[in-house]
């Protein structure tokens, strides 16, 4: 496979062990708000298109490349996910924000991104102190942690059950991964492979409705037919480009512990620090984790969206306004109600 060319806005941030992490970043760098987005999998950190909402409310938006995909090295092997991950987006966070006493962070993600998203936004302080900067969550097509969410075999489709359920997790050596990642880089090994595999996989099950609202928003973007799969597609093949690594951990990611319990965030983690899940009621992926992490997170809302698993997509503009809008409300009259 050859190694495409890099996305244009595409920066690297050289970390202290020697590792670097790929981010890329839009809106106003010197913003006191920041939005920290998490792709899914098979993505890379883009920022390429930014909310209307970003561009009016002057909000920083940078979005990091997981460790493990694109030009984001893999974690180190002697390092849980939270802790590496904990690390990484702390130096990002200082790098870009050194010196803000008054910054206010939002995580989010989508999908598989969601795991990251959450893995920070329950960081215990002391492991991640920028977490007291941490004023909101937005989790989009969640995965739920299966070390905690003991039912979350009922949430999955059959072909989510073999990769990333009891059997990845039983079978030794990550054999399983290896051996879908080894299929799966056969059906990407072109971008027209990979765009292909998009659309047996999202776009050809769309349902008329959810067809008809995705034309409505690739065109509100300025985007041509066929352009953002493209995209997608492109974006595919550079997130594996180097190392499949990050694809064969994602099993043992999803059961292993994220640092901390969804049920026991002490109030500091949760108080003035909502979270939002949105689910769509036609995900083949499994709303079910959704559902379950709105029941166990404090202060969290589930919001539904009607389509498949990128159904979001379309609200997003409204999604964060209303969250933003929300937020900063409820921050203005808990300082009101304590003066």
């Amino acid at each position: 496979m050859s190694t495409p060319a890099l996305p244009p806005n595409e920066k690297i941030l050289s970390l202290r062990d020697g590792r670097q992490l790929a981010y890329s970043e839009n809106g106003n760098p010197t913003s006191s708000t920041m939005v920290i987005f998490f792709h899914g999998v098979f993505g890379v950190g883009v920022a390429d298109l930014i909310l209307p909402t970003f561009k009016n409310m002057d909000i920083h938006f940078v979005a990091p490349t997981i460790p493990g995909w694109g030009n984001s090295s893999l974690r180190p092997n002697a390092l849980s996910y939270a802790a590496a991950l904990s690390s990484d987006i702390g130096q990002l966070i200082t790098h870009l924000h050194p010196d803000d006493s008054n910054l206010r962070i939002y995580v989010s993600g989508g999908s598989y991104g969601t795991v990251p998203a959450q893995t920070i936004y329950g960081a215990p302080f002391d492991v991640f102190p920028h977490g007291r900067k941490i004023v909101g969550c937005v989790l989009l097509a969640p995965f739920s942690p299966f070390k905690y969410h003991t039912n979350y075999t009922s949430c999955m489709i059959w072909s989510n059950y073999i990769s990333v359920g009891p059997p990845s997790k039983y079978v030794p050596f990550r054999i399983l991964p290896r051996m879908i990642a080894s299929i799966l880089a056969w059906r990407m090994r072109s971008v027209d492979k990979a765009e292909n595999m998009l659309h047996e996989i999202l776009f050809d099950k769309m349902t008329d409705e959810e067809k008809s609202n995705f034309a409505a928003w690739r065109e509100a973007q300025g985007l041509r037919d066929g352009e953002f799969e493209r995209r997608m597609a492109e974006n595919a093949v550079k997130s594996v480009s180097k190392t499949w690594g990050g694809f064969i951990e994602v099993c043992g990611v999803l059961h292993e512990d994220w640092g901390f319990r969804p049920d026991e965030l002490d109030e500091e983690h949760t108080t003035s620090r909502p979270i939002l899940v949105v689910a769509s009621t036609e995900d083949p992926l499994g709303p079910g984790m959704a559902k379950w992490l709105a029941d166990t997170y404090r202060n969290s809302e589930l919001k539904w969206t009607s389509g498949g698993h990128i159904a979001s997509l379309y609200e997003m503009d409204a999604i964060w306004n209303d969250f933003i809008c929300r937020t900063r409300y409820d921050r203005m009259l808990n300082w009101m109600l304590s003066t």
